[in-house]
């Protein structure tokens, strides 16, 4: 099985038109093929090494199960080299297992976690990102997601127990702007520095402000405020909303 291809450079281009400003560039690399679903189960993997991921912020382990068969798999927290990994209903509430939420008591720390049942994880994959089993009732889980939002889940939906590593992750600082052409991040000009025809927020005289009633993209659409799909799939599954505005 291979565990990794090499990533093509598209630069923000289809056809040869942009389609994603701001992007370009970067260095060559290879895309990890993270196995998101934890499809061997009831078999007891080793970790062989915790490795830097260039596609994600997370570091990502690589396990040796116990059939011969290699994969990756999102590092949590204190996993480290030499510690054993299961996938399993039945698997003990330690760092790095992959069981259903039903399977795991209020209180515990969770990751990597499904939206429906069979997709692979889906929430809470980021350096750092942990969510909480909130409650459970009859027919659903309580998560409370790490923007603070509480949202119901199935119960056959399964997730890892820890937060994910690299958890200084957010402290770093880009020292130069090589770091961001490394990685395919294009400058970008601000919109209020355009000409009119250019941008919405463009005009003016001399350091104008955004002069309209709410910022907008360079399409049109509201960039601020509520910009959430009214329709979303997922709103009947939020019991409580995030926190917005000035904290």
């Amino acid at each position: 099985m291979k565990l990794r291809i090499l990533l093509k450079k598209h630069a923000g281009r289809s056809g040869g038109t942009i389609t994603s400003r701001h992007d370009g560039g970067r260095s060559k690399r290879f895309l990890r093929l993270i196995d998101f679903k934890r499809n061997l189960k009831d078999v007891w993997a080793k970790v062989e090494a915790i490795e830097y991921d260039p596609n994600r912020n997370a570091r990502i382990a690589r396990l040796l199960y116990e059939n011969g068969v290699r994969s990756y798999i999102i590092a949590p927290d204190k996993l480290s080299e030499g510690m054993k990994v299961i996938s399993s209903s039945d698997a003990p509430l330690e760092v790095g297992n992959f069981l259903p939420l039903a399977k795991i008591p209020v209180g515990f720390e969770v990751s990597n976690i499904e939206i429906k049942p069979g997709f692979g994880g889906q929430i809470a994959r980021g350096a750092g990102i942990v969510a909480f089993v909130f409650g459970k009732g009859e027919t659903h889980v309580l998560v409370k997601m790490p923007s603070g939002e509480v949202r119901k889940f199935d119960p056959n939906a399964w997730a890892m127990i820890g937060q994910i590593g690299n958890v200084e992750d957010k402290n770093k600082r880009r020292t130069k702007a090589g770091a961001s052409r490394w990685r395919g991040i294009r400058p970008h000009v601000r919109g209020v520095a355009m000409h009119p025809d250019a941008h919405p927020h463009g005009g003016g005289e001399g350091r104008s402000r955004v002069g309209l009633k709410y910022p907008k993209t360079p399409w049109g659409k509201k960039a601020v405020g509520k910009t959430r799909f009214k329709r979303k799939y997922s709103n009947n599954m939020i019991v409580e909303g995030r926190q917005r505005g000035k904290k």
